[in-house]
């Protein structure tokens, strides 16, 4: 019945969306162990793929699988932004444009741009946003992301564009973005707007994760008020976004921080317990691991040797993300006053090497490795999609 229904309404591309739900279907029995069902639907999906004169047995290169491999590898995270671009530019090459062809593509520049800070990407982003923005006006998730993009050019109309969001949207997670644009200028509306996401989707960690820097933002701009309220808030926020996701180590990084305001041999105690998961975390993880530890060691101990190889091994880290790789060069920097000031010339020096290393990396300059200073650095820890799956909001990855 309903692949007559499919029949009738994709006259001349059943055979392109029947392969779409086939390949669901194999996905979802196969999950279920059963294994005949998996067969069945592959036997199908083989069939399709010969009539189609597809080079490959399980696949083809026709616009609607691009389109969905799109989707899939949006939903998986924003750092396969580039993917993505190149998933939907193939199958806007196939076919004509449509609006969600014009969605995918735009969205995914914005992911890709999110990742690298590329002003090309910026521009082709922003021109793509404006366009969709003009042709579909209620499309939310398209002004959001048009919204972070002009926070860096004209502020007062990212806002305007976040507060239309906020009236107006009940996505989750176009409501986390509408708040990154307000906390800017107006901390206490990105924490209403966070709340009234969590009213709609109760279990999504990001956003306890978002509430609760919002929280620490609060702290360290000084706020006057019940700084210990704030910070039970903070950690009650974190508490429940490893509720929701225990294996976020950006969430843990935080909540050591945050035991910091009450203990220090708290903060240290959860450091040292995520070093022990450092080998199977992601690189970005790896990083801002030993940002949090290097800080951690500088100005809680007063172990400046000690966090000057806790930097140098978020530098030998492999992988150029764009925050992290700022938030070095500003703790590296602070790191060679604190040597100035107290007279270790050699050790200042040996911090301005680094911060060359990291320029030279940045603009792809070969060089000899990093020159430590330090006695006996830290080892740097050991560090296709099948058939499409349906289509999802793009969803940024984790902080």
């Amino acid at each position: 019945e309903a692949k007559e229904v499919l029949r009738k309404e994709a006259q001349g591309t059943f055979s392109h969306q029947a392969l779409l739900v086939y390949g669901n279907y194999a996905w979802i029995y196969y999950y279920l162990t059963d294994y005949d069902k998996v067969d069945l639907y592959l036997a199908q999906i083989r069939q399709i793929c010969r009539d189609l004169s597809s080079p490959e047995p399980y696949s083809a290169p026709i616009p609607e699988v691009y389109a969905q491999k799109g989707w899939s590898l949006l939903a998986m995270g924003f750092r396969n932004g580039q993917l993505a671009k190149e998933c939907f530019q193939k199958a806007l090459k196939l076919q004509e444009s449509s609006v969600e062809l014009q969605e995918g593509l735009a969205f995914s520049t914005f992911a890709s741009w999110t990742h690298c800070y590329d002003e090309k990407l910026l521009e082709e982003s922003q021109e793509l946003l404006e366009g969709l923005i003009r042709s579909h006006p209620e499309n939310y998730e398209a002004k959001v992301y048009l919204a972070q993009i002009l926070c860096r050019k004209d502020d007062e109309r990212a806002q305007h564009l976040a507060d239309n969001v906020v009236q107006n949207s009940l996505n989750p997670e176009v409501l986390r973005y509408a708040a990154k644009v307000h906390k800017t200028h107006f901390l206490s509306q990105a924490i209403s707007t966070l709340k009234k996401a969590i009213s709609l989707c109760g279990d999504y960690y990001l956003l306890y994760y978002d509430l609760g820097i919002s929280y620490m933002d609060f702290l360290d701009r000084g706020f006057e008020g019940n700084r210990a309220e704030i910070v039970e808030d903070a950690i009650g926020c974190m508490k429940r976004a490893l509720e929701a996701n225990p294996e976020s180590m950006f969430s843990q990084l935080k909540l050591a921080k945050l035991y910091g305001e009450r203990c220090q041999l708290y903060e240290e105690e959860v450091y040292l317990g995520v070093m022990e998961a450092l080998p199977t975390a992601s690189k970005r993880c790896q990083q801002s691991f030993y940002l949090h530890w290097g800080d951690f060691l500088l100005r809680k101990k007063g172990q400046r040797q000690a966090a000057l190889r806790a930097y140098e091994a978020c530098l030998e880290v492999p992988g150029d993300h764009p925050l992290e790789q700022k938030q070095l060069k500003q703790h590296l920097k602070e790191l060679a006053r604190v040597f100035h000031f107290e007279g270790e010339t050699e050790q200042e020096r040996a911090v301005h090497r680094l911060l060359h290393e990291m320029e030279a990396k940045h603009q792809g300059v070969p060089s000899a490795g990093i020159a430590s200073a330090s006695r006996n650095p830290p080892q740097e820890p050991a560090g296709t999609i099948g058939v499409p799956q349906p289509h999802m909001a793009g969803g940024p990855s984790q902080p």
